[in-house]
């Protein structure tokens, strides 16, 4: 009964965050209530409040779950497998299957808005800090005194979504899957060795 309930708890999430995006793409951030997006949904504006706490938490709620369920593959890898191996993994395994370039393109073309930002920030900063915690465990280290799994997360939420951007605007689109081990052969090699090989 419970996985039923928590399905049904996902179902209503994402008719709200599509509604939410689909709306104000369509009417602008500004031109939205959330009572529409509450009526486009087929909720009631008190379920929408269960849910979110304003529009625009619903507008960023798809890159908050596909960056979520990205940090829960990374947590379920082996822990004997490498880091970035494991971080490949999880990234080919979730990413290119939950990103929609349409989609995508339509929120990034939103996201100009200004009133989105701190909502983006803060998602993200979220998933950011529950990643260095799973590289921290995986690593075993303490995050309160070691820098490394802090500058981990970072630097890979914002890699992601560089990659991300990249791919949306290529003339002629390559599989995500590529990129993104163009993304973790970058990383390993690190940022003192760009350009030497050229």
């Amino acid at each position: 009964m419970s996985g039923l309930r928590e399905r049904k708890k996902l179902a209503t999430r994402t008719a709200l965050a599509d509604a939410a995006l689909r709306l104000c793409v369509a009417h602008g951030l500004d031109g939205v209530t959330v009572e529409q997006v509450a009526t486009e949904a087929g909720v009631s504006l008190r379920t929408f409040f269960n849910y979110f706490s304003s529009k625009e938490e619903a507008v960023v709620a798809g890159d908050v779950a596909t960056a979520a369920a990205f940090v829960q593959a990374f947590a379920d890898r082996p822990r004997e497998e490498p880091v970035l191996r494991a971080l490949h993994a999880a990234l080919v395994d979730v990413v290119p299957d939950r990103i929609d370039p349409e989609r995508v393109a339509q929120l990034r073309a939103l996201r100009r808005t200004p009133a989105l930002l701190p909502h983006q920030i803060a998602a993200f900063a979220v998933q950011e800090r529950e990643l260095a915690a799973v590289v921290a465990a995986r690593v075993d280290v303490d995050p309160a005194t070691d820098l490394y799994p802090a500058m981990f997360a970072a630097t890979v939420m914002a890699t992601l979504r560089v990659v991300v951007g990249r791919w949306l605007e290529a003339a002629e689109r390559p599989e995500l899957s590529e990129l993104i081990g163009v993304m973790i052969d970058r990383l390993d090699a690190g940022f003192a060795t760009a350009g030497l090989d050229r």
